[in-house]
C-alpha cells in the first residue's frame, strides 16, 4: 500500500457512510479505515478469527484459552485473550449476574470481539456465556467462518470437584445466587465448531485440538 501523499492539505474526513441512527446514538456515520482486515492478514500471514470458549465455571475455559494463546504467540501470530473475570474488572463492572446482565455482558463482548477481528487478531474469549441465544447473537455479528465456538465439555461433577475459586461451595450453601449449573441454567452448544473434553483430556492434547482446528480451517498456516 502506497504511503499517503503528505502534501495533501488536512481536511475533514470524507471516508464515511451515510448518517444513521443506532439505538440511542443519532446522526452517526461509519468511517472506513485506511488499513483493512485483508491487508493486515496479508502482512501477518494469518487470518483473524474469534475463538469463543464456552462452558461451566471450572471447565477450563481460561486455562485452555491462555494455553492456546501462548502456543499461537510462539508461532508469531497476533492474538489476544478476553477473559470473563478480567472484563468484569472494567468494561462490565457495572453488570451483575441476572439473566439481563448476562445478556448485556455477552453483547458487549461480542462487539469488542468484532473489533479485534477487524484488527487482524485472533481473539480468544473465555466466558461461561450460558445462553445459546446470546452466543448466537455474537456469532451473527460476523461472517460465516469467523466465529469458532469451542465447547469446554467438562461436566458439572468434574467442575464442582475442581472448584478452584470455591464458588460451587458458596452456591451450594446459598451464598451465591444465580450461579450457572446450580441455580441458573447452562445451555450447552448444539453444534459447536469444536468440542474439547476438558474434564478428561490433558491440557497439551486440548491445545493441539484447537490449533489443528485452526489449521484445518486455513486460519493459521500449518508451520510458522
Amino acid at each position: 500500500m502506497a504511503a499517503p501523499d503528505r502534501r495533501i492539505p488536512m481536511t475533514a474526513s470524507s471516508s464515511h457512510g451515510q448518517l444513521t441512527n443506532q439505538g440511542a446514538s443519532t446522526n452517526i456515520a461509519w468511517h472506513q479505515a485506511s488499513v483493512d482486515r485483508a491487508a493486515r492478514a496479508e502482512q501477518r500471514g494469518h487470518r483473524s478469527a474469534i475463538l469463543w470458549f464456552t462452558g461451566l465455571s471450572g471447565a477450563g475455559k481460561s486455562t485452555l484459552a491462555n494455553a492456546v494463546n501462548q502456543a499461537l504467540f510462539e508461532r508469531g501470530l497476533s492474538t489476544y485473550v478476553l477473559d470473563g473475570d478480567n472484563i468484569r474488572h472494567g468494561l462490565c463492572k457495572d453488570l451483575g449476574f441476572s439473566d439481563a446482565d448476562r445478556e448485556e455482558n455477552i453483547r458487549r463482548i461480542g462487539e469488542v470481539s468484532k473489533l479485534f477481528l477487524d484488527s487482524g487478531a485472533i481473539v480468544l474469549t473465555a466466558f461461561v456465556s450460558p445462553f445459546r441465544a446470546d452466543r448466537d447473537k455474537a456469532r451473527n455479528l460476523v461472517s460465516d467462518g469467523d466465529f469458532i465456538e469451542i465447547f469446554c465439555a467438562a461436566d458439572l461433577n468434574v467442575c464442582e470437584q475442581r472448584d478452584t475459586k470455591g464458588l460451587y461451595a458458596k452456591a451450594r450453601a446459598g451464598d451465591i445466587k444465580e450461579f450457572t449449573g446450580i441455580s441458573s441454567p447452562y445451555e450447552a452448544p448444539d453444534t459447536p465448531e469444536l468440542s474439547v473434553d476438558t474434564g478428561a483430556a490433558d491440557l497439551a492434547n486440548c491445545v493441539d485440538q484447537v490449533v489443528n482446528e485452526l489449521i484445518s480451517r486455513n486460519i493459521i498456516p500449518a508451520q510458522r
